[in-house]
């Protein structure tokens, strides 16, 4: 009569086989996912760097007269696409090319950094200074606000749609105050500095007069330096009021009105009627593919591998 516990054992055994074998087959299957992934990623990579320079290689190809085009969107800031370094790249291709019969600087952006845009208006003052006989016109989308204007008055002329919002020619510093709610919480502050002003402005402390003051010197300097800028690139053309400086924003009419800008116009219209080269070209300089792959995939890229890896085990 045969032994049960060998039957058991026999049955175990088996048992285990087979889950081992289910398991190297789930096994081969994920490497085989995971080796597939990275061919197709590496051939879109190629595919997308290839379509990238192609694009690039006809952007700047030798060809006849045209109009170009360098479009600044979004916030101005050291980090942003609207940057004073990606700004300048395209402003410096646009006028360098020897067939550029004018530039059109395309603004849609709501301000940012005093800064870049104190740098993007120095330097297309410089480039106006190089190459006189290539004019470059500011044309406004939607918004042209603090900044943005900032940098559209280096330009000879501005075109804006008569819904465009233009103007907030001011200066801001913002922040919050929590030292009510600490109260009420029982939170005590404890700031050590060294050096009286260290701790300037700190949301956890109370209120400095002195501080406040000295912050609001500070801006009225800015402010100062943004409405020189405005009063040399507008000149005759601008109508001061008491409100022209104050931080208001007007419509693209009113800015007509105002004298803070000049017509209406598109890039087209521009190209067509002003500059007389309906040939457009894009100097804008973008984030290449690998940029956009780090930016945009790299997060998901990596959280991918390793929920991947987290599924692979040594036995």
């Amino acid at each position: 009569m045969a032994d049960p516990n060998d039957s058991q054992w026999e049955r175990k055994l088996l048992e285990k086989i087979a889950l081992e074998s289910l398991t190297e087959q789930r096994r081969r299957r994920r490497w085989g996912v995971f080796f597939r992934s990275i061919g197709f990623l590496y051939v879109g990579v190629i595919l997308a760097v290839f379509i990238d320079w192609k694009g690039e290689a006809q952007r700047f190809s030798d060809g006849g007269r045209h109009t170009a085009l360098v479009q600044m969107q979004g916030v101005i800031s050291a980090k942003s696409d609207a940057s004073a370094e990606n700004v300048l790249a395209a402003l410096q291709s646009a006028f360098n090319d020897k067939n550029t019969a004018g530039v059109v600087l395309l603004i849609n952006s709501p301000g940012g950094s005093p800064v870049q845009a104190g740098i993007i208006n120095d330097e297309i003052r410089r480039q106006r200074h190089l190459h006189p006989d290539i004019p470059l016109y500011a044309v406004v989308e939607d918004i042209c606000a603090s900044g943005g204007y900032y940098v559209a008055v280096a330009a000879d002329r501005i075109y804006v749609d008569k819904a465009s919002i233009v103007g907030s020619i001011g200066v801001l510093m913002d922040g919050f105050g929590f030292t009510g709610t600490m109260q009420k919480l029982g939170v005590e502050r404890r700031l050590l500095t060294a050096g009286s002003n260290k701790g300037f402005l700190d949301p956890f402390s109370p209120e400095s007069k002195e501080q406040k003051t000295y912050a609001q010197e500070m801006l009225g300097d800015i402010h100062q330096q943004f409405i020189k800028v405005v009063r040399e690139g507008r000149g005759t053309r601008l109508k001061e009021t008491p409100d022209i400086f104050s931080g208001l924003m007007w419509t693209g009419a009113k800015s007509i009105e105002l004298g803070l800008s000049d017509a209406y116009g598109t890039v087209d219209s521009v190209a067509r009627e002003v500059i007389k080269a309906e040939d457009i070209r894009d100097y804008t300089v973008k984030p290449n593919f690998a940029e956009k792959f780090a930016q945009r995939f790299g997060a998901d890229a990596a959280a991918g591998v390793a929920s991947f890896l987290s599924q692979v085990r040594l036995h």
